[in-house]
């Protein structure tokens, strides 16, 4: 995935500011950044949910702007404030999401969804009755039971509890582990970020202030732990 120069302007009140990302493949991606700094109006406009005011995006060597529709075969999508049907059972789920995407063989598409949520008999339960931890694991297998090559996961963790973060966690390296896929996302958790990306932008007023393994930019920026880094990047940016 390659995003050149992404501006988004929504009538005068910019919102990205001329970011620019490549992602390969196999990797894990964190976009880092406090609310407001333009993390999920980038994110859309990778999954071509939103279109740029100016820039490129390139998404498996497919220009997304001027061919969405192809562009979207190759990606998947999780936004943070995605939610479930509740009178739909988990494996009810997975069949409509496996049927939605219109590709590949949607019997094995819900089996290896039902494999990745590790929800076991409970997928035959309706999901209006899951904890937010269940629900969350549900919608994500719906995400990456279809193997995109791009998975664009807008805080997978937020709100969930210790145990459900951890098993989010390791369906995501799981997944990247067995197909190779890109994986970029956001969150707030830095430790999560930490365990989970191989590199990390951090963004704030919509530009990127810095880049690079999580290690690489705790030393760079003399700090104990990515929290710190953070802060004294924006701290660096405002001088």
């Amino acid at each position: 995935m390659v995003a050149e120069n992404l501006v988004k302007d929504y009538s005068g009140k910019i919102a990205v500011r001329g970011v620019s990302l490549r992602v390969k493949r196999g990797e894990i991606y964190g976009l880092i950044g406090p609310n407001g700094a333009g993390k999920t109006t980038t994110l859309r406009m990778l999954s071509t949910l939103v279109k740029p005011t100016s820039g490129r995006i390139y998404i498996d060597g497919v220009d997304a702007l001027a061919d969405p529709v192809r562009a979207r075969r190759s990606i998947g999508y999780l936004p943070e404030d995605a939610d479930v049907y509740a009178r739909l059972t988990g494996l009810e789920h997975l069949r409509l999401y496996a049927m939605l995407r219109g590709e590949g063989d949607v019997e094995e598409k819900i089996k290896y969804g039902a494999e990745l949520s590790g929800l076991g008999e409970k997928l035959r339960e309706k999901a209006g009755g899951y904890s937010k931890g269940m629900k969350r694991r549900l919608l994500l297998a719906a995400v990456l039971m279809n193997r995109p090559r791009l998975a664009i996961l807008d805080e997978p963790t937020s709100g969930l509890d210790v145990y459900a973060s951890v098993r989010v966690r390791r369906m995501i390296k799981s997944y990247v582990s067995e197909t190779g896929a890109a994986v970029i996302l956001s969150s707030h958790n830095m430790l999560e970020v930490e365990y989970l990306c191989d590199r990390i932008a951090f963004i704030n007023k919509g530009r990127i202030i810095a880049e690079g393994a999580p290690e690489e930019l705790k030393h760079r920026y003399g700090a104990e732990n990515l929290e710190e880094a953070f802060v004294a990047a924006v701290e660096e940016g405002a001088r």
